[in-house]
């Protein structure tokens, strides 16, 4: 059996008999006990009593968190002239049409959100096996798809966080890096959560929000009390 590092080892006392915490009790636990040398992403997992294999269990949506997520999203757009122009002027890192459609399908996908005009589509569909799979798809129900284009890329830079759910049903993200203060990230859980809630699809049957956890990059996970948290 591996031998433990002293910094795994204590954080696992640390953690050791707590469960189902409030989010101020999970946030101070994760952010005290993430002690890499870089600053560790803060992360959220809720696993949901759906099955997206059905289409009215599908959970898929988009929250604004309120205190961005410290991490710098880079930003690719399909456009074409006009709307080109907008979306440089906001901030995107990439914009391009056909020539930016052959250098993804060439394999080279350096970006963390992409955003398409509607009359992109047609190519951008051609690239379904290689974006959809990495959440990375335009879609106009998360607002990736739009005319809007310069809101769309200001949003994404700003802290906006997409979410689906996957094959077993759980949803994650990041919601901010340790570094941030205990009250901020309170703020950007609660978001999450209350968004995730709101995307409850028709067909979900029973529980819906089955556990939440918390987490750093480096760091155990702690449960969340699912109740408190959703203000049941």
């Amino acid at each position: 059996m591996a031998k433990l590092g002293k910094r795994t080892k204590a954080a696992r006392e640390a953690f050791a008999g707590k469960e189902n915490v409030t989010i101020e009790e999970a946030v101070a636990l994760v952010k005290g006990n993430a002690n890499a040398k870089f600053d560790e992403t803060v992360e959220i997992a809720v696993n949901l009593g759906v099955d997206p294999r059905h289409a009215d269990q599908m959970v898929r949506g988009v929250v604004g968190l309120p205190n961005g997520t410290g991490k710098d999203v880079r930003v690719a757009v399909f456009a074409r002239g006009p709307k080109a122009d907008e979306a440089k002027e906001a901030g995107a890192d990439i914009v391009g049409a056909e020539d930016l459609m052959e250098t993804v399908q060439g394999g080279k996908i350096d970006f963390d959100r992409c955003i398409a005009t509607p009359d992109m589509m047609p190519i951008v569909g051609r690239l379904g096996k290689v974006l959809g799979p990495r959440n990375l798809m335009p879609n106009p129900k998360v607002g990736t798809v739009t005319m809007d284009v310069a809101d769309a890329v200001k949003a994404a830079k700003g802290g906006e966080v997409q979410f689906k759910a996957e094959k077993a049903g759980v949803v994650h993200a990041g919601i901010g890096k340790a570094s941030f203060d205990e009250g901020k990230l309170v703020e950007n859980v609660r978001a999450f959560v209350e968004a995730v809630q709101k995307a409850k699809p028709s067909g979900a049957k029973g529980a819906y929000m089955k556990k939440i956890a918390l987490s750093s990059t480096m760091g155990p996970g702690v449960s969340i009390d699912v109740a408190g948290a959703v203000g049941e």
